[in-house]
């Protein structure tokens, strides 16, 4: 999920975006309290968080309906993005947060500040049917020679130009099922529960997921986990929303409750042992 500072310049010409402003008397907190509204930035990836039927939906928004709802804040507003703009949208107070299940990653924490983990993540790739290259993992990719789809700042990008495949990027899941389905790539990596959620969605597409595999590079496996973006300065309202978060992740039944919906299992909650500070150490 890298090239995230490539696309500041695009992100200042996205149309339509309310602007969120950290200039005025009081915390951030505070103020979302006082107008019972937080806009959160997206990406449309499903079943994350995107819209269906015109309405914002998705597991992290369903934890954020939850989280801020608690914290006195009842409406969750959303402006979509590319995700390799959601950073920087938020660095240009476009939303008060992002709500995209971000991995997080210390590149991106020197540049804002996450919740505590709210997803344990494993990649996935979505093949044509049959998977005629027999692909499993990206090692498989590589070795292969096979045409590779990824998306813009997502981490299976950062993955593929660590291990030196080539790849093509696209802006949004829909773009990298269409390069599998019309041939311009052999294989989209993405999230497994990212891929599944499509594929099960689009059961006339002409595609299949691969079972899920933790990546590895230079024989160390990348542990991933996502969490909710905070500006470094909102520290009121990012504390707050842990305080809440914690009442989710170390309740299973509370969190599958809430996140279950959409896909997400057992395997999908966060590991109490991996904090935030861990992965923004690069852990």
């Amino acid at each position: 999920m890298g090239a995230i500072a490539a696309t500041a310049a695009a992100v200042m010409a996205l149309s339509g975006c309310t602007s969120t402003s950290t200039d005025e008397d009081g915390s951030l907190l505070e103020r979302l309290q006082d107008q019972g509204t937080v806009t959160v930035g997206f990406a449309g990836e499903a079943p994350y968080s995107f819209e269906e039927n015109g309405e914002l939906t998705g597991a992290t928004v369903a934890l954020h309906r939850e989280i801020f709802g608690n914290l006195g804040i009842d409406t969750v507003e959303g402006q979509n993005a590319d995700f390799g703009a959601l950073i920087p949208g938020l660095q240009a107070n476009r939303f008060d947060v992002v709500s995209a299940g971000m991995s997080i990653l210390p590149e991106r924490c020197e540049q804002a500040a996450f919740s505590e983990p709210e997803f344990n993540y494993t990649t996935a790739l979505m093949v044509p049917e049959g998977n005629p290259m027999g692909l499993t993992d990206l090692q498989s990719v590589l070795d292969s020679g096979a045409r590779l789809s990824t998306m813009t700042g997502a981490i299976e990008s950062d993955y593929a130009a660590q291990m030196g495949i080539d790849n093509t990027q696209v802006a949004t899941p829909q773009d990298g099922m269409d390069a599998v389905t019309s041939g311009r790539a052999d294989v989209f990596a993405l999230t497994a529960i990212s891929l599944n959620w499509m594929a099960d969605n689009n059961p006339d597409a002409p595609v299949e997921v691969t079972e899920s595999f933790v990546a590895e590079i230079d024989g160390v496996p990348q542990v991933g986990a996502g969490g909710t973006v905070f500006r470094t300065d909102d520290q009121e309202l990012l504390d707050a929303y842990n305080e809440e978060l914690a009442k989710i992740t170390s309740d299973p039944e509370k969190y599958l409750e809430i996140v279950g919906e959409y896909g997400f299992t057992a395997e999908e909650l966060p590991d109490p042992e991996l904090t935030t500070a861990d992965l923004c150490a690069g852990a």
